[in-house]
């Protein structure tokens, strides 16, 4: 059963996606954290050109198998997910302490890092109440 989630704009939350037409800045990685092992991260994907893809369920679908076999292949856990018309946010944590040694995450997309005083429950609440915040739905 999915609560209803009504939440207020965080600023700890970047919004990357928030205007359309405008290609954000290449994200800044964490110069002092490796990236490696278990830990959690909030990713958004904007859609190019921010079209609205994501309103059938047959695109979703296609999108979400790809996500998950790339998650299990890369040992990690999806948590949550959101798709939104323009744009997917994913709350994704390590499930093992594997080193890649190529770039994780493509160019444009917005990861963060959850911080020990962050908790994946906060993340998860802002990815499912995504869709009220933009209006699409009330819960």
């Amino acid at each position: 059963m999915m609560a209803d989630v009504r939440l207020k704009p965080d600023a700890t939350w970047n919004a990357n996606c928030a205007v359309p037409g405008v290609r954000p800045r290449q994200p800044q990685h964490l110069r002092v954290f490796d990236y490696i092992g278990f830990h959690a991260y909030f990713l958004t994907f904007c859609t190019f050109e921010r079209s609205p893809v994501f309103i059938t369920a047959d695109a979703v679908a296609l999108v979400l198998e790809q996500i998950s076999r790339a998650a299990r292949d890369c040992s990690f856990a999806v948590l949550a997910y959101c798709f939104m018309p323009d744009h997917v946010h994913l709350l994704v944590e390590g499930r093992s302490s594997k080193q890649y040694r190529t770039k994780l995450w493509q160019r444009y997309s917005y990861e963060h890092v959850l911080r020990d005083h962050e908790k994946s429950v906060d993340a998860a609440r802002y990815i499912l109440g995504n869709p009220v915040q933009a209006g699409l739905t009330k819960r």
